[in-house]
């Protein structure tokens, strides 16, 4: 009765995925620009610098304010 002794097997290391950045910069410039946006609006959107008349955009982002820590009372 004969005995079959498995041998090993040689893998290639992994080698990871490249990314060029051509593909990764304008993904990058729109999220920058979207946070930037979002980040006036939740930030400064009252008062002097206020791009809409009234106070809804405030009491739309009045919680985002406080968990930010800017100041709105």
């Amino acid at each position: 009765m004969g005995q079959t002794v498995a041998q090993p097997t040689a893998t290639p290391p992994a080698v990871p995925a490249t990314l060029p950045l051509r593909a990764i910069a304008p993904w990058a410039v729109f999220f920058g620009i979207l946070m930037l946006v979002l980040l006036y609006f939740v930030g400064a959107e009252q008062g002097a610098t206020s791009v809409f008349n009234g106070t809804d955009v405030h009491e739309w982002v009045h919680d985002a304010r406080h968990l930010l820590g800017f100041p709105c009372h």
